[in-house]
C-alpha cells in the first residue's frame, strides 16, 4: 500500500472502540499497525486530530517501543545475529550476500518491499551461528548462498 493511496477510514472505527478509555495509545497504535503494517504519518495525524492526543505523544510512545514501526516493512522479515558467535561464524558475510542478492540495506527493505533485512545482537542460539530468522523460521548454522537459496522460495 503507498503512502499516497492510504485508506483511513479504519481509524474511525479503532478510535470508536477506545473511546471510553483514557490512556488507550498502545492498543490505538496497535490496531492501527496491524491494519497498515506500521504506523503512516498519516494514520498518525489522523489519530491525533479525532481523537485530540498530541502528536509528539503519538510519536513519543511509538518511538519509545521498539514494536512499532515508522516505516514500512517488507512482505517477509529477514533478521541475521550479528552477535559475538554469529560475528565470528561469518554473520558479516552472509548480511553481505543479501544485501547483494535481495537488493537491501540492513535497517531497510528492497524496493518492492518483499524483504526487509534487521541486524540483530544475540539470539539466545549462539550453538547454532551464524543464525538468521526468516519471518518465524530459524536458520541455524547457515551461509549466505542457502540462506538467499531458502529466501528466494518464499511467496
Amino acid at each position: 500500500m503507498s503512502d499516497d493511496a492510504l485508506d483511513l477510514a479504519p481509524i474511525e472505527s479503532i478510535l470508536d472502540a477506545f473511546k471510553q478509555e483514557k490512556g488507550a495509545v498502545i492498543p490505538i497504535l496497535q490496531q492501527v499497525q496491524e491494519i497498515y503494517g506500521y504506523l503512516p504519518k498519516e494514520a498518525l495525524a489522523a489519530i491525533s486530530k479525532k481523537a485530540g492526543i498530541p502528536i509528539t505523544r503519538l510519536y513519543g510512545v511509538a518511538t519509545f517501543y521498539a514494536q512499532f514501526r515508522l516505516t514500512r516493512r517488507g512482505r517477509h522479515l529477514v533478521k541475521v545475529c550479528d552477535g559475538t558467535a554469529c560475528h565470528v561464524r561469518g554473520a558479516t558475510k552472509i548480511v553481505a550476500g543479501l544485501e547483494e542478492a535481495l537488493n537491501v540495506s540492513p535497517g531497510g527493505s528492497d524496493p518492492d518491499y518483499k524483504y526487509s533485512l534487521e541486524i540483530v545482537y544475540c539470539l539466545g542460539s549462539c550453538g547454532l551461528a551464524p543464525i538468521a530468522v526468516v519471518d518465524d523460521k530459524v536458520y541455524g548454522k547457515t551461509d549466505a548462498d542457502s540462506l538467499v537459496e531458502q529466501i528466494k522460495q518464499l511467496p
